[in-house]
């Protein structure tokens, strides 16, 4: 059971003189869950305290429990509550009911600074706000001056693991437990508060108040000013330092230099830390989609699109503009229009673009992405919601021709509509969860030859994204790249990510998939979708690299495989596609192989790479009447290896595991 530190000022007062500054500055840690509020006249349901709750993350593993603090109405409720100090539920908690009280004990007269260890929930930017005091002392929950509005929290703060002192705004998401350093994070275009501690008035009270609901608070810890705290020490309740802890700074070349594939990354503010030391593609996360960009009609926000450009500029390479078309992240004002205007509201969204770029390279464009998922319906596609109206899904599927005659006309417009206005870029058709699911891509084969026999696409984009891959076998997944391969247009992983909430289980499962494509000859590139702390998966555990720039165990191991593994220069073809080894995993020293029709009997050459790349066994499978032939395995110690088939009619790669 978590207890707040207490500090007994009558050990100070024994003390005396004699109490060092390593005392004195032991910071105070609050746990949130011991806060006590004014019961409303009509508590709101389940509350314990106001309009709080005190729940429980049970203990996992190694992981303790977690007692902790949450608000269980949001500020829409109170926004219209006025008082005559102007306090409102945007700008103050305005209700007792909303207030949580701390009564601290502090060691020694002083200034800290404020810590809050906090959750925000999968509402993101609705979940991410609150307001502490603005100094010591019990306040009027009316006064707007008495309080602090601490917004934007969503993607801040840091988490377990990082070496770099709590400072400042750091990187981390949603989903996550992590630390802000309150006093230091500037919101609303003013400073944050820090606390002073009168000699003689060592205990105080501390307020904070509630804004949104979805926010979740741990603990608050009080160190002094001038200090430096990790997360590790902030988790611990031990002392600072007076030196910040110095980051870690990678010094490479990217990791796909030299390489025949490109290796990027998706870009934003989050993401742009060293970026060129690893990257050598570059995609926009979020500032190429048209609801960024024109979030007003006829008014453009280029700024996070040039960002990434002028990135791509600085360390060359390939860049990749995403997205044209799309069911989510539209403008909201679309749907309101007819048809027509919808339609010449697409040809100015993609002048508007092709203008911005005239004199600048863009090598792909994204033009429909998610066709199958996320089509611009209007509608949710998935989930619980599914069939509900979604304000920024765009609603101009019709505009574009709707299914029309082939069933996908609103793509082909589309692809029409890109290749007049940017003619020299390459075209793609991008979607998810086709790697691990054989009926969708069958279909995206559907709409890939529909494209292509109008000469309209350049690249078939996968996106490899961890919800999709990490249930899938290796041969799910090569059977149905296989199949997105058949038609002969170039494959590209746009969007690669995979979980990893321990080092290990990353590591493992980067070394099962990534070979994968990375080997496969018809993928020509992969974008992983982000990298850092502030991944979008970081509550997952995605990112490689911590807030502090450190590199996770996967990071390493992907620098030594790509640079340490040879691309073959074959494209697989039709007659290729059929290989298949089995049983995978593979048992008493030998697995199987079987050869499609076409081949017939030829002689195949087949080489085992380790996971750093290192060739470990050379052999040729003499030419023979069955279509099985068993490939012996003399001496491979378990583990998880890169087989590569040569024949006449091409190159063939696969994972397979040994037992």
């Amino acid at each position: 059971m978590k207890k707040p530190q207490r500090i007994i000022v009558a050990l100070v007062a024994a003390l005396g003189s004699h109490f060092t500054l390593s005392a004195q500055t032991t910071p105070v840690v609050v746990e949130a869950e011991t806060g006590t509020s004014t019961n409303p006249a009509t508590p709101v349901a389940g509350a314990t305290t106001g309009d709080w709750a005190f729940k429980t993350v049970a203990a996992a593993g190694t992981t303790p429990a977690i007692n902790y603090a949450t608000c269980l109405t949001d500020v829409a409720a109170y926004t219209a509550t006025t008082s005559p100090g102007g306090g409102v539920g945007g700008s103050a908690p305005a209700t007792a009911a909303r207030v949580l009280t701390y009564t601290v004990t502090f060691p020694a007269a002083g200034t800290y600074d404020l810590y809050a260890r906090m959750r925000v929930g999968a509402g993101g930017a609705s979940d991410d706000s609150y307001f502490y005091a603005t100094g010591f002392g019990t306040k009027d929950p009316t006064v707007t001056t008495n309080w602090v509005t601490a917004n934007g929290l969503n993607n801040v703060g840091y988490v377990a693991g990082n070496s770099l002192a709590v400072d400042g705004a750091g990187g981390s998401g949603t989903g996550v437990w992590k630390w802000v350093d309150m006093s230091k994070f500037i919101v609303n275009g003013s400073a944050a508060t820090t606390f002073t501690v009168p000699a003689g008035a060592l205990t105080q009270t501390f307020q904070i108040g509630a804004r949104e609901d979805g926010l979740d608070f741990d603990k608050f810890v009080f160190g002094q000013t001038g200090l430096y705290f990790t997360v590790g020490q902030l988790d611990a309740g031990t002392q600072g330092t007076t030196a910040a802890p110095v980051a870690f700074v990678p010094a490479y070349a990217p990791l796909a230099a030299g390489k025949t594939k490109y290796l990027g990354s998706a870009y934003s503010t989050a993401q742009s830390t060293y970026f060129g030391d690893y990257w050598n593609a570059v995609t926009p996360e979020n500032g190429g989609k048209w609801g960024s960009v024109e979030n007003t009609r006829g008014t453009y926000n280029w700024t996070d699109l040039d960002s990434a450009y002028n990135r791509l500029a600085r360390i060359g390479g390939v860049f990749r503009l995403h997205t044209l078309i799309w069911g989510a992240q539209q403008p909201t004002w679309l749907p309101a229009l007819s048809q027509a205007d919808q339609l010449t509201a697409i040809n100015a969204w993609f002048q508007a673009l092709a203008t911005h770029f005239v004199g600048k390279k863009i090598d792909f464009i994204d033009v429909v992405n998610e066709p199958l998922r996320t089509p611009p319906t209007g509608l949710i596609t998935i989930g619980s919601n599914a069939g509900t109206v979604d304000p920024s899904g765009g609603a101009y599927i019709n505009a574009l021709g709707g299914a029309g005659t082939t069933g996908y006309d609103w793509i082909i417009t589309s692809f029409q509509l890109a290749r007049q206005y940017f003619p020299n870029a390459k075209l793609v058709l991008n979607e998810y969860s086709i790697v691990n699911d054989g009926n969708s891509a069958a279909k995206y084969v559907t709409m890939i030859n529909l494209l292509k026999t109008r000469n309209l696409i350049d690249g078939v984009g996968l996106q490899g994204h961890a919800f999709s891959t990490g249930s899938a076998t290796v041969a799910t997944m090569t059977a149905n790249l296989n199949t997105v391969a058949a038609p002969g247009i170039p494959l590209y992983i746009t969007e690669y990510d995979s979980d990893g909430l321990t080092d290990a289980a990353q590591v493992a499962e980067y070394q099962r998939v990534f070979p994968l494509f990375w080997e496969y000859p018809a993928v020509k590139g992969i974008t992983l979708w982000g990298f850092r702390v502030g991944h979008w998966r970081t509550a997952q555990g995605d990112n490689l690299i911590n807030a502090d720039n450190t590199e996770r165990p996967a990071m390493v191991w992907l620098r030594n495989y790509v640079k340490s593994t040879t691309l073959g220069t074959k494209a697989t073809s039709a007659a290729t596609a059929g290989l298949f080894l089995y049983p995978n995993p593979a048992q008493d020293g030998s697995v199987s192989l079987s050869m499609p029709a076409s081949l017939g009997a030829q002689a195949v050459e087949v080489a085992l790479f380790n996971n750093l790349g290192q060739s470990i066994l050379r052999q040729t499978l003499a030419a023979g009447a069955s279509a099985v032939r068993t490939l012996p395995l003399p001496g491979v110690a378990k583990g998880l290896y890169t087989v590569r088939l040569t024949t006449s009619a091409g190159a063939f790669s696969q994972r397979l595991t040994v037992e």
